[in-house]
């Protein structure tokens, strides 16, 4: 069962007790090497261990323990018995409450970091009271953490799934379509524009799936299901390499389990290849 995690922005007024710390080398995150794995630093303060934050931002509370997102300095040593580790690594590793807190904490501190300055007038920014964001002294912009919105299309075909190789992927792999939401649109119009874009297919029938925050860097993605309306195959040959339909029984290799993607992918194939719908159950 997940532990409840509380988002709150105000910390409290001391700390007397220990804290969860999500520290930060750049992308890198400290923890503590564990019997059963990575485990988040828990003590009162960091500077317990020899580490002093270059910037520390309040996150609420986890299991009703207080939490903290901070950077650390980039040669920082990490103290005895403590280690690095990839975000991608950690999501993999821990129960989905934590991991995508972990995300949370470094989209967090990682606006804080590159929003120091105004992107205006140059003005040092500062922390507004009372919620997430800084505000210019000098011509009062106020920014907020960014997030990106993206969608993931899984386009069937009878009991068929279209599934896409993109040049950066492994070997092997293949995955469903995805793409930003542009300006201006809604994502109902992201979704038709991105299969029309990257396959050349056309799609009816667009139905939510679900959605995940996915931190590499600032991502909401949010997934849809289609149905094919027309035209053949014709990958773009720069987002997509290659593009295929396969049956849902007989699938290629993967994208990892942390991602929505894979999620996706399996709940529709499972359903397809039991006889159902794409709508469920």
């Amino acid at each position: 069962m997940s532990v409840e995690y509380v988002p709150l922005v105000v910390p409290p007024g001391a700390r007397s007790e220990p804290a969860l710390w999500f520290a930060f080398q750049r992308s890198q995150m400290l923890v503590c090497r564990g019997e059963n794995g990575p485990m988040v630093p828990c003590c009162r303060d960091l500077a317990d261990h020899g580490l002093n934050p270059l910037r520390t931002q309040y996150l609420g509370t986890y299991g009703g323990r207080h939490c903290y997102t901070v950077e650390l300095h980039e040669t920082a040593p990490a103290p005895a018995g403590w280690g690095l580790v990839g975000l991608r690594d950690m999501f993999a590793q821990v129960e989905g409450t934590l991991a995508a807190l972990s995300g949370r904490a470094f989209q967090i501190i990682d606006w804080d970091r590159n929003h120091q300055y105004c992107s205006r007038c140059g003005t040092p920014t500062v922390q507004r009271e009372g919620e997430r964001s800084r505000v210019c002294p000098g011509c009062e912009r106020v920014t907020y953490p960014p997030i990106s919105p993206a969608v993931m299309i899984l386009v069937t075909r009878g009991r068929e799934v279209l599934l896409a190789r993109k040049p950066s992927f492994p070997p092997g792999r293949y995955s469903a379509l995805a793409g930003f939401v542009e300006p201006g649109e809604m994502l109902e119009d992201t979704v038709a524009r991105e299969t029309r874009e990257e396959v050349g297919v056309e799609i009816r029938n667009i139905r939510y799936f679900g959605s995940q925050s996915w931190p590499f860097p600032h991502s909401l993605m949010v997934a849809f299901t289609a149905e094919h309306a027309g035209r053949e195959i014709t990958p773009d040959g720069v987002e997509i390499e290659e593009a295929r339909w396969f049956d849902a029984a007989a699938l290629p290799t993967l994208p990892p389990s942390i991602s929505i993607s894979r999620r996706l992918i399996d709940t529709i194939t499972r359903r397809l290849a039991a006889g159902g719908s794409v709508e469920g159950p």
